[in-house]
């Protein structure tokens, strides 16, 4: 048995199925924490697979080469500064009054008949350095303002701001999922970006406008007061309003600076000759850790410093939403090792044959693996990690350029959104946030979300028929 196990390509793939399964197991029926259950079933994987203890997890003198240390190290020394960074950004646009700003001049923009793509542009924008949560926080109360004042259902407005929120933090970085999977697929944040926005907009436009103004005109959801009472608590509370907010094309600038500097890393990379003072210049520049590091610094000086913000406001603001972040690192490190113990024991080799003689493209299993996951247990970074762990050996030998693995990666964020329901935290924010039934929450959120996972993958899909 433990001979088939490890040698037959019937067994490798045995193992693999059977340690998707457990890990599922774990987490949802034990209630484990993923980046535990993660430790667990691939240390479990690779004993089976008969991977020697001393490359498993080294000796006592030295573990540093060893597969456990090797697995984790590897994708947290690629996200780690990133995610922390882009977690940074975000916190200080927030607290600065950014979106108040972003969301009024967009309103005024596009007027009262057209709020509602107003707001998802909002969300779409400001869902590039927030995490979707804190985007929910801080703009469900214009929201509920804006729903109030024309007497329609919240969810006509809720839907397109949720939905440019997803689809931001399920595809572009600095969010975890997208440069976790990068990480571990080993492609650049630039082709990222150029293959999230690709994906992004049209999903976006899709599920956050036209089925958005469907389901708002079929689900009549009135603002509660104590919604409208609370928000503008909050709003009080908050303190930005006694300071002069910042100006929309500061705000912009900031969101939109470190991606420029990618991208130019990126096409740089490709268009300037090797070696050169401006291909050097554009590398140092377009490096995502550095990029996010003069990003943060000047939106430290411009949005906090200079407008009365104090050291220690600011400190308290760093540490409070670096909280979050250690949580998802782990599970990020987890997965790392995950897939190189998939790798070590050859069943990414073996999945990768079989694909072969299947016919069945990487990126159609990529999603399909992504959806189950998700589906399964709720977590999108959870989906993303495990698929990415997965899939990581079996591209490794296909040669795929930059953007075919950034279209398998969009592929794989496609399917950790997929059908949020009652098990996944993002259900109950939504339902909580803006007073929806758990029926309401069905009908509305997690269509809206098997909208986007839907269109995100059919893009993606479609863009690598040509790349």
């Amino acid at each position: 048995m433990i001979d088939w196990l490890q040698h037959s390509t019937g067994g490798l793939l045995t193992l693999a199925v059977v340690s998707i399964a457990v890990l599922l197991l774990l987490i949802i029926k034990f209630k484990v924490e993923p980046f535990i259950a993660l430790i667990v079933v691939a240390l479990l994987v690779a004993l089976l697979a008969g991977v020697p203890v001393e490359t498993l997890v080294g000796s006592a003198q030295k573990a540093s080469d060893s597969l456990l240390e090797k697995g984790f190290g590897s994708i947290l020394g690629h996200i780690t500064a990133i995610i922390g960074l882009g977690t940074l950004l975000g916190a200080i646009l927030e607290a600065s009054g950014g979106a108040q700003v972003l969301m009024d001049k967009l309103m005024t923009a596009f007027g009262e008949k057209k709020a509602p793509v107003a707001i998802g542009l909002a969300g779409l924008i400001f869902g590039v350095p927030v995490f979707f949560d804190i985007g929910i926080f801080v703009l469900a109360p214009l929201v509920y303002v804006a729903a109030k004042r024309s007497g329609k259902s919240i969810v006509l407005f809720a839907m397109p701001l949720l939905a440019g929120l997803s689809v931001m933090h399920a595809f572009m970085p600095p969010h975890p999922g997208p440069v976790a999977a990068a990480g571990l697929l080993k492609v650049s944040l630039g082709w990222i970006i150029i293959m999230g926005l690709a994906v992004a907009i049209p999903s976006w436009f899709v599920g956050g406008v036209l089925y958005s103004y469907w389901i708002g005109k079929r689900i009549n959801v009135p603002v509660p007061e104590e919604m409208l009472a609370a928000a503008e608590a909050a709003r009080a509370e908050n303190g930005s309003g006694d300071r002069e907010p910042p100006s929309l094309g500061l705000v912009l600038s900031i969101i939109g600076l470190p991606l420029v500097l990618i991208l130019a890393g990126t096409f740089g990379s490709i268009l300037l000759t090797k070696g050169s003072r401006l291909y050097s210049v554009a590398t140092f520049f377009g490096t995502p850790a550095v990029a996010l590091t003069i990003s943060v610094l000047l939106a430290f000086w411009l949005l906090g410093f200079r407008r009365g913000m104090t050291r220690e406001k600011v400190a308290e603001l760093s540490a409070a939403s670096l909280k979050p972040v250690a949580m998802i690192l782990l599970v990020v490190g987890a997965g790392g090792f995950f897939g190189a113990v998939l790798a070590a024991t050859g069943i990414g080799k073996t999945l990768a044959g079989e694909l072969a003689g299947l016919g069945l493209p990487v990126i159609a299993l990529s999603y399909v693996i992504s959806c189950v996951i998700r589906i399964a247990q709720g977590s999108a970074t959870v989906a993303i990690v495990t698929t990415a762990g997965i899939v990581a050996p079996v591209v490794a030998d296909l040669n795929y350029s930059q953007p075919q693995l950034a279209l398998v990666v969009m592929a794989i964020a496609s399917g950790s959104i997929i059908a949020s329901h009652v098990n996944d935290g993002g259900f109950w924010i939504v339902s909580r946030y803006f007073g929806l039934s758990v029926k309401e929450t069905l009908q509305s959120w997690t269509v809206l979300e098997t909208i986007l996972s839907v269109v995100g993958f059919t893009v993606a899909a479609l863009i690598s028929l040509v790349v």
